[in-house]
């Protein structure tokens, strides 16, 4: 004899549906932005700005991995936003200038030395 549990204890997490994860990506992309042109300096905003962008993806992806959902094709879903957050971090990457970058990490280091 067999017997199946029926699935009525498991719950699955309400969808914010498509406008809610774009309200979602906004302010996740904005709110880095900002700080990040308030804080650091203007030549060292691009490179900075890629570091936290790629961190971005890093943790978009994570959650995607741990928060397993259907994919659909009308809904984005967070391994769209890792997806968007590396391209934007690559861009930012692209157009900032090498000699930034390096500025950027001889700076955070003589502020480390400081301390």
């Amino acid at each position: 004899m067999s017997s199946t549990i029926p699935d009525r204890f498991s719950r699955k997490a309400p969808s914010p549906g498509p406008f809610g994860m774009l309200l979602l990506f906004a302010v996740l992309t904005a709110l880095p932005i900002v700080l990040t042109v308030r804080l650091v300096e203007p030549a060292l905003v691009l490179p900075a700005l890629s570091l936290v962008l790629f961190a971005e993806a890093a943790i978009a992806a994570l959650a995607a991995r741990v928060i397993r959902t259907r994919a659909s094709v009308a809904n984005p879903t967070l391994w769209d936003f890792a997806g968007a957050f590396t391209l934007m971090g690559c861009a930012a990457a692209i157009l900032g200038e090498p000699d930034q970058a390096a500025l950027f990490f001889e700076e955070q280091a003589a502020k480390i030395m400081l301390k």
